[in-house]
């Protein structure tokens, strides 16, 4: 007889005194509708027209790619037989990638990363891309294929050595750049910070 069945939130919420701001939060938000998106939900099926709002600082552990705002700055932790690349923005910003010899559960294999990397960027101008880690540890044919994706009876490439040009052949390359925008130099076991 006219009784009303409300969601758990909304009942906690009516206890608590919070009736309107809680069923603001239950209820869909309608979406503005402009241009030739007038038929259905502004960016549905496209890009969102607003730019991504980047933080300040960022860490990046093994197998992420983050970016960060003009001026900010990345932290890559605990680099021991990783490399990182850093692609430098025109207007500031900064967006890095901790490619991991061995994939973190969760995470991007050293073949992923690349183009995850490439996808973050997009269109932007970029200044310089900066590779930095344990280059020894690293063939310039991880970037291509994991170590993870090599099958039983399957021998993935070792490295012979520094591989600084095969290296940074393989970044850009696999970021779409120019070789002459990207450095490599090999950096000893640690913490670095890029601003």
């Amino acid at each position: 007889m006219g009784a009303v069945v409300l969601p758990g939130v909304a009942l906690l919420a009516l206890q608590l005194g919070l009736g309107t701001v809680a069923q603001a939060h239950t209820q869909p938000q309608p979406q503005p509708m402009t241009g030739t998106h007038a038929q259905g939900p502004v960016g549905a099926g496209t890009r969102a027209a607003s730019p991504l709002v980047a933080p300040d600082r960022a860490t990046i552990t093994e197998g992420q790619v983050k970016e960060v705002a003009p001026g900010g700055e990345i932290t890559y932790p605990s680099v021991t037989s990783c490399l990182t690349v850093t692609v430098r923005l025109r207007d500031g910003g900064l967006v890095g990638a901790h490619a991991s010899l061995f994939q973190v559960p969760g995470e991007l294999r050293s073949d992923r990363i690349l183009a995850a990397l490439k996808d973050r960027v997009g269109d932007r101008p970029v200044t310089a891309v900066e590779v930095r880690g344990a280059v020894g540890a690293w063939h310039p044919g991880y970037f291509v294929k994991a170590i993870e994706s090599y099958g039983d009876g399957e021998q993935p490439p070792v490295p012979t050595g520094q591989d600084l040009d095969g290296i940074a052949e393989a970044v850009a390359q696999g970021l779409g750049r120019p070789r002459s925008t990207v450095t490599v130099e090999d950096v000893p076991d640690g913490d670095q910070t890029v601003t």
